[in-house]
Formats: structure tokens, sequence, C-alpha cells
């Protein structure tokens, strides 16, 4: 909770890589609090009220898995809809002539995205931008692991980290002070 927060607040994709490894941790603790508690919520050197506060933060990311049947894969619909916002701001960023830089590192991301999406079978493709943070939320998950990539890879993986960075920056300033008017 205390870590999202700070990671909402800050950089919007940090935060959405952060809430799957959430739902991932949730699921291999088997939606057990106990097994959170003693996992990762005791570890935590916080007050009284403020452990409280976690406890209750990690029950309902729970619940809210087990109403919307994520106890085997997928996300949350609160992380849906992050994934949806960023959609939405990339879509403007893109059909707006004020910030040619992002249109620019976008283009330079797309062929990337296009050879991932060819090595996903049909059924499993996604849009652009969750191609992007699975590419980078399976890279995460393989250095967790202690796994090399491929410099070809690596080179795909700093190009996605860098425009998904830049996406995150605009998010920012977007919440900040709106970048379009409505």
């Amino acid at each position: 909770m205390i870590i999202s927060q700070a990671k909402r607040k800050e950089n919007i994709a940090e935060y959405l890589l952060y809430m799957w490894q959430v739902e991932d941790i949730i699921r291999a603790m088997s939606m057990d609090i106990d097994k959170i508690k003693a996992g990762i919520i005791d570890h935590y050197d916080v007050d009284d009220r403020t452990r409280k506060e976690i406890i209750d933060w990690w029950e309902g990311l729970i619940m809210m898995m087990q109403h919307e049947g994520k106890q085997q894969a997928g996300h949350l619909q609160i992380n849906k809809n992050v994934l949806i916002r960023l959609n939405d701001l990339h879509a403007e960023l893109m059909q707006s002539p004020k910030y040619p830089e992002y249109g620019a590192e976008f283009y330079k991301t797309l062929p990337f995205i296009v050879e991932l999406r060819a090595k996903t079978p049909e059924e499993q493709q996604v849009g652009e931008l969750e191609t992007c943070f699975n590419a980078l939320y399976g890279t995460l998950m393989l250095k967790l692991q202690g796994k090399e990539m491929s410099k070809e890879t690596q080179v795909a993986i700093d190009q996605i980290s860098h425009f998904i960075g830049t996406l995150a920056a605009f998010y920012k300033k977007n919440e900040e002070k709106p970048l379009f008017e409505e």
C-alpha cells in the first residue's frame, strides 16, 4: 500500500507494473492474508494503525480478485482502468501536433511492438501499450529469476522502457495540469 501510493504519484508505469506484481504475489500466497502477513506485512516497521491499513489494503485486493475471478490469472479492473487511461492519453498525444517528440518515440518503439505481437498467439494479443507493459513485466520476472536476455531483446526492452517512461512523464504532467483543453 505504501509503495503503491508512492509509485502512483511518481510514475504511473512503475505503479502498474508493481500492481501486476502484487496480483502475482497474492496468487503465489494462495490468496491467504495470513501468508501475506507473515511473508510481507510483518516485515514493515510501522505503527499499529498503518499496519491495519496495509492489511485492509491487501484484504481488499484479495476480495477484488475473488469477486472478479482473477485467482488464477488476469488483472484487476482497477489496474485495467489505469491502462485504459494511459491508452486514452497515448491516443491524444499521437493525434496532437503539440507533442511531436512523443509520436517520434512511439514510432521508434513500434517495430519492437510489432515483433513482440508476431510472437504472441493471436488469441493472446493485446493492444500496443499492454504489449509494452507485458514485455517490461516479463523482463522484471526474468531478472527476479536471475535469467539472462539476449542483446537483441535488451535493445528492444531499453526502447520500450524509454517509450513507456516518456508516456509516464506525460501522464504525470497531465495529472498536474491537463495537457489538452476540454
